[in-house]
């Protein structure tokens, strides 16, 4: 009988679960290998970022232009500028079948800013910036901006693409917070 309890002590302690911190864990199913163009991905998008709110007021948009592909920065300008009744500016419902099948247009941020949903900023930094998947020259990130200055900080989706030896923001997924 005493065999038998130890026996079995020894089988419960052997099959015992184990926990132990991973790396490279699949992502919604998709094994995230960190290659050196997700890196350089990014690398070039944690710069790009804070570089962007570090420009002069005066030429945002051009930094806008400059950092995304030709479909998203007229997609996010199309949704910054819904419903607010200026030359171009699209309703609601007009935007939503503009753009459906290219975008999702639920997350599009309308009526907010580029990367944030805040009208104003201080000192805007990267405080997080993580692949989630990788496909070819496809990268998607979650980020995590912080403006200290302001004690806010914003939470977002973005899709950087690599077109030549380029790299540009092809969508970022927005959340406006419920108020």
């Amino acid at each position: 009988m005493e065999k038998i309890i130890i026996a079995s002590l020894f089988l419960m302690i052997s099959c015992k679960d184990k926990t132990e911190a991973k790396k490279n864990l699949p992502c919604n199913g998709v094994y995230i290998h960190h290659s050196k163009e997700s890196n350089e991905a990014e690398k070039w998008l944690k710069n790009s970022i804070e570089s962007y709110f570090k420009t002069d007021l005066g030429n945002l948009d051009d930094a806008m232009r400059r950092i995304t592909t030709k479909d998203y920065y007229q997609y996010k300008t199309d949704a910054m500028n819904v419903d607010l009744g200026v030359d171009g500016s699209l309703t609601e419902k007009q935007f939503q079948e503009k753009w459906k099948g290219k975008f999702d247009s639920e997350n599009a941020g309308i009526g907010v800013g580029f990367l944030i949903t805040g009208q104003d900023w201080g000192d805007i930094k990267v405080s997080m910036c993580e692949l989630t998947f990788q496909n070819g020259r496809e990268f998607m990130f979650n980020v995590i901006l912080k403006d200290e200055e302001l004690k806010e900080h914003y939470a977002i989706r973005v899709k950087v693409i690599k077109e030549k030896e380029n790299y540009f923001i092809a969508d970022v997924i927005q959340e406006i917070p419920k108020n």
